[in-house]
């Protein structure tokens, strides 16, 4: 992560420099908003600024909206300043911070900014194969694309890819293709000369400059526009990019890693995604298997992030129960390990004493962990059947599975004709033809108040 503070606030802000750097970011420090936004097109980019209330934040984030950089600003000042503060949010600042700041509140800004997972953990053999492979490619130059469910560790995957390669040394950029408006993106990526549209007052470099001698991250490729991916494509072939408004391309030396939650084979069929990407991209495929698969995962994790929060939050000794393990197991988690986390910091913080039980488990809105394990069993028992059911039918005419459910349905209105015709979506008159067919053919059919059975 890279911070950079505006204004006069280094001293005011020393918790947070530290918090930041002790969690590996790089702290810069620009003394007025033009040094800043000239900072941030000459490349030296940042993933957070952290500003000075009495300062012009809405000039800044106009010069930010006019230049097309997406950054969050979160704006910073004493608690007199409220009139300030609300100017700031109404100006477009995510957060306001009042000095001097809360170390706990600061922690809290960045980790949401930064999105960061805590260390890469894993034990289960299933993760542990993915990981192998990725140890096998990472110091190689090939494109990777980390696929799998939101939530998973595609984010996390790509960094431990790039600490083990032969770049580890130089810069990781990531830039999420979902987050920023499809104006935005090019400009983004490639970066824009003066002059190439309003607003645009001065050179700008985008992420692939940014990142030229180290690893570039797509976030969620497959939310890019089908017409932008025809640049990134000659970008990734040629090594060449073109600023928007420039007259002659720039060479680049980077390493591109994709991720998606979405099949982008499929997403080839829809249009959405051109085929010749998805090969330049695709030539190591890791995929990350969901969190339900994964049990061996589940249970370090889970201790993993109780023993975190009671940490960060000043609390004592903090263990599960072996029936709250045995029900973490059991859980679905559709979320995954973002999702897991949430859930495990919120039993951290509401679990009355040292043993976290069931009960103190909960999901956002109230349910149960105990109630969640029940419905996914249900749930898991009726996909169960309706698999069994298909595949029964499996091997067998379209006629003998529409004799079956006539007939079945029949012996379930005891006979009656109308209210089976009615069930069935058909016509009376169609029912009876059906019926008199299966008659010829020796098959019994139950007359009125009569089933099969009874028939015979």
């Amino acid at each position: 992560m890279r911070l950079l503070i505006v204004g006069a606030l280094e001293g005011q802000l020393t918790t947070a420099t530290k918090l930041a750097m002790d969690g590996g970011a790089k702290v810069a420090h620009a003394p007025s908003i033009e040094i800043a936004l000239a900072s941030l097109r000459a490349g030296r980019g940042a993933d957070l600024l952290l500003v000075d209330v009495m300062m012009d934040i809405a000039g800044l984030i106009a010069g930010l909206d006019g230049e097309r950089i997406v950054i969050p600003v979160v704006a910073c000042g004493t608690e007199s300043n409220a009139a300030a503060a609300v100017n700031a949010i109404r100006a477009g600042a995510k957060e306001y911070i009042p000095l001097p700041p809360d170390a706990e509140l600061i922690a809290a800004v960045i980790a949401a900014v930064a999105r960061e997972s805590s260390d890469f953990l894993y034990r289960d053999p299933v993760m542990a194969r993915v990981v192998k492979l990725a140890e096998q490619v990472a110091p190689s130059e090939a494109s990777v694309l980390i696929t799998g469910e939101s939530g998973t560790g595609k984010e996390v995957m790509a960094k431990y890819l790039h600490s083990r390669s032969k770049r580890a040394s130089r810069a990781f950029i990531s830039i999420n293709c979902a987050a920023i408006p499809e104006a935005l993106l090019e400009s983004e990526l490639f970066g824009h000369e003066k002059g190439a549209f309003t607003g645009a007052i001065a050179r700008r470099i985008g992420k692939f400059e940014e990142a030229s001698g180290g690893t570039l991250l797509l976030d969620e490729i497959s939310e890019m526009d089908v017409r932008l991916q025809a640049k990134l494509l000659r970008a990734i072939q040629e090594r060449l990019i073109d600023r928007v408004g420039g007259t002659k391309p720039v060479p680049v030396d980077i390493r591109i890693i994709a991720t998606s939650n979405r099949n982008l084979s499929e997403a080839v069929k829809e249009g959405s995604f051109r085929e010749d990407l998805l090969f330049r991209l695709n030539v190591v495929n890791l995929k990350l298997p969901p969190l339900r698969e994964r049990p061996g995962d589940t249970a370090a994790l889970a201790d993993h992030f109780v023993e975190k929060y009671a940490k960060a939050n000043g609390l004592g000794r903090r263990v599960l129960s072996a029936e709250a393990r045995e029900a973490l197991l059991r859980a679905p988690w559709p979320g995954n390990v973002r999702e897991l986390e949430n859930t495990l910091h919120r039993a951290v913080l509401l679990s009355g004493g040292e043993i976290i039980g069931p009960d103190a488990i909960s999901m956002p809105d109230g349910t149960g962990l105990s109630e969640v394990v029940a419905m996914a069993s249900v749930a898991t028992q009726a996909a169960q059947t309706a698999e069994t059911i298909s595949r029964a039918m499996v091997g067998r005419t379209v006629a003998d599975v529409e004799r079956d459910l006539i007939l079945d349905t029949l012996d379930h209105v005891l006979g009656n004709r109308t209210h089976a015709a009615n069930i069935l979506g058909i016509s009376i008159r169609t029912l009876r033809n059906k019926l008199n067919q299966y008659a010829d053919e020796g098959v019994a059919v139950p007359g009125p108040g009569e089933q099969r059975n009874s028939a015979a």
